[in-house]
């Protein structure tokens, strides 16, 4: 299970978007290789700022696993949809991460390098 610390500045976090968020960085968890689970962990800041024309809300992640550690930040009108980005992005990071750091895809690797020099 991946540990997530939601922090808000300027009352951003509701109880509402507190389990939004959760849920949506939670499932990313299957993206993330089986040996670094127990110590990844990520930290959630959403922020709001007031411009002079619009309101903008900002989610940021940082995940930190074994060996890397992942920054994403979104700037929207709407947290819902800087969330939705933000997990799109990472997922897309980690699917990179779990296939660098993945047994099998390593193993794959080198039987391919060996065929290749035969």
């Amino acid at each position: 299970m991946l540990k997530i610390q939601v922090n808000g500045l300027h009352d951003v976090v509701g109880e509402d978007i507190l389990k939004y968020v959760t849920k949506k960085i939670s499932k990313l968890d299957k993206y993330i290789p089986k040996d670094a689970r127990p110590s990844a962990h990520a930290e959630i800041f959403l922020k709001e700022s007031n411009n002079k024309q619009k309101k903008q809300l900002t989610c940021e992640v940082v995940m930190h696993l074994p060996n890397d550690m992942f920054a994403v930040k979104e700037t929207t009108i709407n947290i819902y949809a800087a969330v939705d980005i933000v997990e799109a992005k990472l997922k897309n990071q980690l699917t990179r991460y779990k296939q660098k750091h993945s047994d099998k895809f390593t193993a794959m690797k080198l039987i391919k390098s060996f065929k290749r020099k035969a």
